[in-house]
């Protein structure tokens, strides 16, 4: 298991210094179905913007 998962989406809420994500779980979806090829066919859907 991952020690460190890095995130340099700084408008997201759960962004910290260090490009750190702070979120409890990471939730990445594949555009294709169950699986990807590439990491331009996933997306984080972790995502939550700050307001």
């Amino acid at each position: 298991m991952a020690v460190d998962v890095l995130c340099e989406v700084n408008n997201c809420k759960f962004w910290e210094r260090g490009n750190k994500c702070a979120a409890d779980q990471i939730y990445v979806v594949s555009h294709k179905g169950k699986q990807a090829e590439r990491q331009e066919e996933t997306d984080c859907k972790t995502f939550d913007p700050q307001v």
